[in-house]
């Protein structure tokens, strides 16, 4: 018999905001002001990459949790606010990710 896999608000929020960042990324790289976007991008690409640790790390109930939750939160607002300053649907949907992300890890580390 096998057990379901439970995943936690913050681990399912965590890897929602990786994707949303991955894909805001990708958008971004096809907008032609791309000097425009170069900071977003490097911010969803810094993003996407630890909410991936994030939410691997809930799993695997790492004892390093909660500083990886209070670093991904700092990340996620960094992120956010760029992402928000842009008013490309993709960029809008991101900022969105990121605030309900970062809201999701504080509950972790509170």
């Amino acid at each position: 018999m096998m057990n379901d896999i439970q995943f936690s608000d913050c681990a399912k929020a965590c890897m929602n905001c990786y994707l949303t960042c991955a894909s805001c990324a990708n958008a971004c790289l096809k907008e032609e002001n791309l000097e425009m976007m170069r900071e977003c991008i490097q911010r969803c690409l810094d993003c996407a990459d630890i909410c991936q640790l994030c939410a691997r790390m809930q799993q695997t109930e790492s004892p390093f949790m909660k500083e990886i939750c209070e670093l991904c939160a700092k990340v996620c607002e960094y992120c956010a606010d760029e992402c928000s300053q842009h008013e490309h649907q993709y960029c809008q949907q991101c900022a969105d990710a990121c605030r309900e992300c970062a809201v999701e890890c504080r509950k972790m580390v509170a």
